[in-house]
């Protein structure tokens, strides 16, 4: 089962490599990971996506949690959250085919963010799905180039805490 989950940390040198040890060391792969500052420029959050059993990540998270730079793990797999990813699409563009690129482009709520002569480069953000849904449209016009971001996730406040 694909599991994504979220890793407080100190923002110190070393804790990266020493969280995907974890998983590298124990034989799984990181399917996405993410990471970055927080409020607090001395913490850290990474959102990691692996496929694993339920077994396997309760030892996973017993043995982020033992880590000394681990402040919380939450697997959000299981809770209400909200994630999205991004993705910088580089498409090559003809006069006959720029009008359909941005038409799909918008319909997607992507946003054209560098042109040429010959390419658009479209953001796009939202949850793999439509990532997926919206390269495959892009995939006939040619794709030039395309680089994704990992997945980033929140949990959702339950109602009454907010």
């Amino acid at each position: 089962m694909r599991h994504t989950i979220s890793v407080l940390v100190e923002n110190k040198f070393g804790v990266l490599t020493k969280v995907a040890g974890l998983f590298s060391g124990r034989g799984y792969n990181i399917e996405s990971l993410s990471v970055g500052e927080t409020i607090d420029p001395q913490i850290s959050i990474m959102t990691i996506v692996t496929k694993a059993d339920d077994w396997v990540i309760e030892q996973i998270t017993k043995q982020l949690n033992k880590m000394v730079n681990v402040i919380k793990v939450v697997d959000l797999t299981e809770l209400d959250h909200v994630e999205r990813e991004m993705a910088l699409i580089k498409v090559s563009v003809k006069q006959e085919n720029r009008a359909g690129v941005l038409s799909i482009a918008e319909i997607f709520r992507g946003r054209v963010v560098d042109s040429s002569l010959n390419t658009y480069t479209i953001e796009i953000t939202g949850d793999e799905k439509k990532l997926e849904a919206f390269i495959e449209l892009m995939k006939p016009m040619g794709i030039k180039e395309l680089v994704r971001t990992g997945k980033i996730a929140i949990a959702r406040e339950i109602k009454g805490n907010e």
